[in-house]
């Protein structure tokens, strides 16, 4: 039997995912049940729209449930308290400059399930979140894109906003 990945998060996104996973269950379910009970009382479900809409919408909770339970079977936290700040870890908030573009930049060092560049969250699997582990304040880390090679040299390194 193979070994499943760890899945690192952070607490505030291990919360978060019990709690989309508590919603999905509690509160989801029996809003779905519920549709679904009136579609089958409108009669035929053959060519009713709204029973087919219900089972399609029950089905995408039944698959985020299980995506969910899978994430959190394998989860390892990552306590932001405990993080080394003199070296790039997960949990790292770490702001950089593009010695090219002269441009800083911020990213939170997040596992891969919880990234979300929209907000700022790399993952540590990305090209990027990759390269920059493990480097010090000071140190100018190569990171291999698609558009060639983009070096960023490591400002701050601190584990809040």
């Amino acid at each position: 039997m193979s070994e499943s990945k760890k899945n690192f998060l952070t607490s505030a996104g291990l919360k978060e995912y019990e709690d989309e996973l508590s919603y999905l269950k509690e509160v989801k379910r029996h809003e779905i049940a519920q549709k679904i009970k009136e579609a089958r009382e409108q009669g035929d479900l053959s060519e009713n729209a709204e029973y087919d809409a219900a089972k399609d919408e029950q089905r995408d909770n039944e698959a985020r449930i299980e995506e969910l339970e899978k994430i959190l079977k394998n989860v390892e936290v990552v306590d932001e308290g405990d993080i080394d700040l003199e070296t790039i870890n997960i949990g790292c908030q770490v702001r950089v400059q593009d010695k090219t573009a002269k441009e800083e930049m911020e990213f939170k060092i997040v596992g891969s399930t919880e990234a979300d560049s929209l907000r700022g969250k790399i993952s540590n699997e990305s090209p990027v979140g990759a390269a920059l582990l493990g480097h010090k304040v000071g140190d100018t880390v190569k990171v291999e894109t698609q558009v060639g090679v983009i070096s960023y040299k490591v400002l701050e390194i601190h584990n809040r906003n």
